[in-house]
């Protein structure tokens, strides 16, 4: 988990983006980790050669830009350093000689150094600046004592360090040297550095990036010089590293052949074949004696608003520049929810008041069933903590059910089937959190928020027709859409990946089919069809810009389809529910109204589910509040400013 935290200027910061750190018990091999490193610190990195040359071809308009070709070199540059080791000054005569965990890297002088350096200082004092002179002043001032200073060459530098003994004995080896060393040499506390303020996002995140290069040199980098070891006095000291932890050091033991490597997968992978016939939707009221009656849907959103502008503020160093508004303009989003809260707190605070709205107790419930993808919690499921927080005695089942975006038709089925055998209310909450999962990895982060939706499903009365009309539910495809979405990744330092071009071809598969399935099914009423019956699209709002072109080609039009993903963001299960919510808030179902709910996502799976939604059924919104009773939810009537009235008191 990567928590985001919340600054003294009430912003939000995410130290994944900045620290570089790697979580080294998921690495397998040196292959592996090169690759690692390749991608998140060399693909969009400049050498320096390539700044002098951009320099010297005129390429920088501006300040900014160079800034940042020299601040992605500086982190090139610690690539391995940062990710592995603590860098620790140490007395030559004090250094041990003989153990395996401590290393001295061997440096190579930096081919014409000193006219790349010149070159960025001249530079920078000749270019305009780009936003804020004051600011990129500071930020170049903590860059160039770095970049100035630097002694030694980079583009070849091993992952593996040589150890004390091993430096000794390498002919001509040459390492860093300081003749003295103050060991409160000034480097930047995490909480300076989270605390980071600039008006532009764009020179927030460089000063971020520009401390904690600050903090990889914690010596006189104007005195530093390479030498062998045979010019190194008792007194000099030298940047002894010792691994960063024991992950590192079983890495290193794993890479150097000191241990074997971990075994790899036994499966192998066979070709996708058709089913042998496609499975029809389920048409709820033939299907089933029971009918399902919506009772009430409540509605739990992140308390905190990341904006774009607070996730260019956050750039990573892996990242290719880009703006708040290019953001808007590939993913429709402008703003995600995020919680402080723990993703328990989300789905008990609108269980409750969905609870609450419909007039149901904890005694009436027969099961409990919660759509997630993003649970931490295993032992006792999320359903079954959640039924006993509750106060749920005894439910016939409570189950998480995992089918990510596709959430709500899969947990709307088994809810379903569930009042078969029950007879009793149902409550299916969905809910996701997905915050803490993103890491420095830019498209999840432009894309995912957290929220929770909770429904009461209750047997209707008899003779009643019920609320659903037609219920599908998908999975599988080719194995490259079935892990276009993984978390945890490992070759992502376990943070949750998306791979575009394979999701667009699973979203643009089963919204075909789903079209081609309701064209097919008769109307609720027996005559036409079930999709010239729908009056309105709510789909899974998993990226507005993608959805609107496979929409169109799926021949529906953009006016058919209702969208909130431009103040909420991805919340996968918990998507569809919100976004019938806010189409109600907003007036666009102004009275029962035929909804096509679709849903697709990770794990190649889909489905769907015909029903009619009834702004009655949606509870007043609940609003979350951590400082609040002891650090549980709240929940507030929209409509009043200042109170807030903690569950459970």
């Amino acid at each position: 988990m990567k928590p985001f935290v919340v600054n003294s200027h009430d912003r939000l910061v995410f130290p994944a983006n900045f620290l570089g750190e790697l979580d080294f018990s998921v690495i397998d091999d040196l292959e592996q980790f090169t690759a690692i490193v390749g991608r998140d610190f060399e693909s969009k990195a400049p050498t320096g050669t390539d700044i002098l040359e951009r320099i010297t071809a005129g390429k920088y308009e501006s300040r900014f830009a160079l800034l940042r070709d020299v601040s992605q070199n500086l982190f090139w540059v610690n690539r391995y350093s940062m990710t592995m080791f603590e860098k620790r000054p140490t007395r030559w005569r004090d250094l041990p000689r003989h153990r395996g965990d401590v290393f001295l890297p061997t440096l190579t002088p930096w081919q014409d150094g000193d006219k790349k350096i010149r070159a960025v200082r001249d530079a920078f004092a000749t270019l305009p600046a780009t936003w804020d002179d004051a600011a990129e002043q500071k930020i170049f001032d903590l860059l160039f004592d770095v970049f100035g200073n630097r002694r030694h060459h980079a583009t070849e530098l091993p992952a593996l360090k040589p150890t004390v003994q091993e430096f000794l004995t390498t002919p001509g080896a040459q390492t860093w040297v300081v003749p003295h060393h103050d060991p409160d040499y000034p480097v930047f506390s995490f909480n300076e550095i989270v605390d980071a303020d600039a008006d532009r996002p764009e020179l927030e995140a460089l000063t971020r990036w520009a401390m904690v290069l600050h903090n990889q040199y914690p010596w006189d980098r104007a005195a530093t010089e390479l030498r062998t070891a045979d010019r190194i006095g008792d007194d000099d000291y030298v940047i002894a590293f010792h691994p960063r932890n024991r992950d590192v050091e079983a890495f290193l033991d794993r890479a150097s052949g000191a241990r074997p490597a971990r075994r790899g997968r036994i499966s192998t992978q066979a070709d996708a074949v058709e089913p042998e016939a496609p499975l029809p939707p389920v048409r709820v009221r033939e299907a089933f004696r029971v009918q399902p009656k919506i009772e009430a849907v409540a509605v739990a959103r992140g308390e905190h608003v990341c904006a774009n502008d607070d996730v260019v503020r956050n750039a990573s160093f892996s990242w290719s520049p880009m703006s708040a508004e290019e953001i808007s303009t590939k993913t429709g989003i402008d703003q995600r929810r995020y919680t402080e809260l723990d993703i328990e707190d989300l789905a008990w605070a609108a269980a409750v008041r969905a609870l609450e709205h419909s007039g149901r107790t904890a005694a009436e419930i027969g099961a409990v069933l919660v759509a997630t993808c993003t649970s931490e919690r295993l032992i006792p499921s999320l359903s079954t903590w959640l039924s006993g927080q509750l106060g749920i005695l005894q439910t016939h089942c409570s189950a998480d059910i995992v089918a990510a975006c596709a959430g709500l038709p899969y947990g709307l089925s088994e809810a379903v089937r569930q009042l078969q055998e029950v007879q009793r209310p149902v409550l299916l909450v969905c809910v996701e959190k997905f915050s803490d999962k993103i890491g420095s990895v830019r498209t999840s982060r432009m894309i995912f928020g957290d929220g929770a939706a909770a429904m009461v499903v209750a047997p209707a009365a008899e003779g009643e027709p019920g609320d659903v009309d037609l219920l599908q539910t998908y999975a599988s495809g080719p194995a490259s859409q079935v892990n276009s979405i993984i978390w945890p990744n490992p070759e992502f330092d376990n943070d949750i990946t998306v791979y575009g071009p394979e999701v667009k071809a699973l979203v643009a598969r089963y919204l075909a089919q789903m079209i081609s399935e309701l064209g097919e099914q008769a109307g609720p009423d027996g005559t036409g069809t079930m999709l010239d019956a729908i009056e309105l699209i709510v789909p899974h709002q998993a990226n507005k810009t993608m959805i609107l072109q496979l929409a169109a080609k799926a021949g529906l039009s953009a006016d058919q389809l209702y969208f909130n993903i431009e103040t909420m963001g991805n919340v996968s299960a918990a998507s569809i529910p919100i976004a019938m919510f806010d189409a109600c808030a907003d007036g666009v179902v102004a009275g029962r109204k035929r909804v096509f709910a679709p849903g697709f996502g990770a794990g190649a799976v889909g489905g769907y589910a015909v029903l009619e939604v009834d702004p009655a059924v949606m509870a007043p919104e609940v609003f979350l509040d951590p400082a609040a009773a002891g650090g549980a939810p709240v929940a507030a009537a929209p409509t009043t400013d200042d109170v807030r009235i903690a569950f459970g008191e």
